[in-house]
């Protein structure tokens, strides 16, 4: 029994110390500041870390789970690279899980949500990085959704948006500039405001399929 206890107390400590790792790689792969492709090198995370290899590589294998790392052999972990069948395939998964979300949620929007997604779009519409357009987009899908009361399905179009990564969503943005988004976005708030789910859902749907096909069209010229 001292046995199973001690074993128990160590893998304890090793995923405690990893929690730090975890989080700090985990912000750098969503922020862009390790790009798709990025090798993970353990011994230099543990140096960086002030810790043992141990709970760096119980902090990859968290990572790994999540999508976000992933392990080959002979080349140990880096950041996970979607290619553009990946890519094309995680904007399918887009429409089908955000198009029930708005079906369900335009019948609960009140008119303070709409006050707010409005406010919204005015300060969209005033940036002018992309990197400000890529978080205002994010924020007003999410704004749209939140009225639909299922959890378990704004859990999955939020893990669905870590899968993506900042780093690919700022290539969307890049991809599609601002002026189209921006007025497929009104019409979808438009559909919203007049209570007219199947417009506001047909709205959101031809809107991430302009997406699709603009970025298929960008990747193919980065080629």
């Amino acid at each position: 029994m001292a046995n199973v206890n001690h074993t128990q107390a160590g893998a304890k400590r090793a995923t405690s110390a990893s929690d730090p790792i975890y989080a700090d790689i985990k912000a750098r792969i969503l922020s862009g500041r390790l790009p798709p492709a990025t090798p993970l090198r353990q011994d230099e995370i543990a140096r960086s870390h002030g810790v043992s290899k141990i709970p760096v590589r119980e902090a990859l294998r968290r990572l790994e789970v999540e999508n976000l790392v992933v392990f080959e052999k002979n080349k140990g972990a880096t950041v996970r690279f979607y290619t553009e069948t990946e890519i094309l395939q995680l904007l399918d998964i887009r429409i089908a899980l955000e198009c029930r979300a708005l079906e369900l949620a335009v019948p609960n929007m009140i008119a303070a949500d709409f006050r707010e997604t409005q406010a919204l779009l005015r300060d969209y519409a005033q940036k002018v990085e992309v990197s400000e357009w890529s978080r205002l987009n994010v924020q007003f899908h999410q704004m749209l959704y939140e009225p639909c009361g299922n959890r378990q399905l704004l859990a999955m179009i939020d893990d669905l948006q870590q899968k993506l990564g900042q780093y690919l969503r700022l290539l969307v943005t890049e991809a599609t500039g601002l002026e189209r988004p921006m007025r497929e976005h009104q019409d979808i708030l438009s559909a919203c405001m007049a209570g007219d789910v199947d417009a506001a859902v047909a709205a959101l749907r031809a809107h991430i399929e302009a997406t699709k096909k603009e970025v298929a069209a960008f990747l193919r010229r980065g080629a």
